[in-house]
Order: C-alpha cells, then structure tokens, then sequence
C-alpha cells in the first residue's frame, strides 16, 4: 500500500452522525471479487438518482446534484471530514477500499466504529479523531472558505490549517509505523522474506517429502 507520510488536499464534509459502512459501499457491490474498483460507488446511494449494481458503467449513472461529492467546490477532495461514530454497521473492509480508490487519504472524526477503524490502517487510510469542538470548527471553515485545504502530517501528529495552526492527534506507534512505510499485513510479513526461505529450505533437507505434496 502507499505509505502516509505528509498529505496536503481539499476537505469535503459529510455532515451527518452514525453514517455505516452499507452507506459507504452498498452490500451489492460486495459481490466482486477483486480488491479495486469501487471508489465509483463510493456512498452509491446518496451519489447517485438512480438503483446502482455491479459492473454498472458509471456514465450512463443520474447523478445526485445535492450530494455533497458532487458538487464541484469539493471535486478531487482526498480529505473527508465527517460526524461521531463514522463507519458504523457491518465490517466490510470494502469500505476503506471505497473511500481509498475514491481518491481520500484520510477521514477526520470525533469518533470510529473500532472494526472500521482498524480496516483503514491496514489499508493505507489514515483515521484521525479529533474532539467535537474541534471538528465544529474545521465544519464552519470548511462551508466559509471555497478550496478550503488541510496539510496532515502524520510523522509530527499534527493537522496543519491554512493559517498555521497545527491540531495534535493521537495514533497508536505500531499503526504509525506500517503507515509511515507503507506496510499492510503482507508486507510486513515479507521483510522477513530470508528468514522465511531459510526456514523452508532447512524444512525441506529435513522432510524431503514434503516437496511432493499437494
């Protein structure tokens, strides 16, 4: 996966509470069985007018013309600030997938549901909790400001806003880590791809047979 290190991009609201993850990627587009393709359908039923379904050709869609991502002032937003208890619902790591292949490189929030929570890290997305006062404040500037951009930092833990003012998050030292470099569960397992072919090879003069089995 991308490594997070410092990302600077356009903010879009999603000014509502307690949205889940079958908003964010409706259950029948869970059908596929590829890892890519559904930033398209990213919050499909509110994008979009008309009933959506896999495969669909996203040209031929009615799009919503109130839906906050479809408004042109938040085109090409890769920051998605939102309200308590994001990614709520089922744990479909679809969902992070979504947002990711969307083009977000992080959601802001006063609170996660957990399982979501650590399905973004482990994908490349980064999930930031702030306290509400906080995100009340990023919504104001958000709606007041057209272009309105944020500088995340994740190497300080610092949220940069367009005057300077830095916000401090929290993010556990291990997450940090694989985000840093880019490492999701495979590639942190195969750093230590030496030691695993020592391992196997040492396993075979030992067990010679096993390199005949199904």
């Amino acid at each position: 996966m991308n490594p997070f290190r410092v990302h600077k991009g356009l903010v879009a609201p999603m000014d509502r509470e307690n949205v889940d993850t079958d908003a964010i990627i409706p259950k029948q587009f869970l059908k596929s069985i590829k890892k890519s393709g559904f930033g398209v359908n990213l919050f499909d039923e509110w994008r979009y007018l008309d009933p959506g379904f896999p495969g669909q050709d996203p040209a031929s869609r009615r799009p919503n013309p109130d839906f906050v991502l479809n408004l042109p002032r938040f085109r090409g937003a890769s920051v998605l600030i939102a309200r308590k208890n994001f990614g709520c619902g089922s744990s479909r790591e679809h969902a992070p997938w979504a947002l990711d292949q969307y083009g977000f490189r992080a959601v802001i929030a006063p609170s996660f549901a957990d399982i979501f929570f650590d399905n973004c890290f482990k994908n490349g997305l980064l999930p930031i909790v702030l306290p509400e006062s906080q995100m009340a404040r990023l919504f104001d500037e958000v709606a007041a400001f057209v272009g309105y951009e944020l500088t995340i930092d994740l190497e300080r833990q610092v949220i940069v806003k367009a005057d300077g003012t830095e916000l401090p998050f929290e993010v556990q030292a291990f997450r940090k880590f694989c985000l840093l470099n880019g490492f999701d569960d495979i590639g942190l397992t195969l750093r230590h791809a030496d030691k695993i072919k020592a391992y196997e090879a040492e396993r075979l003069l030992k067990k010679p047979w096993l390199a005949h089995s199904l």
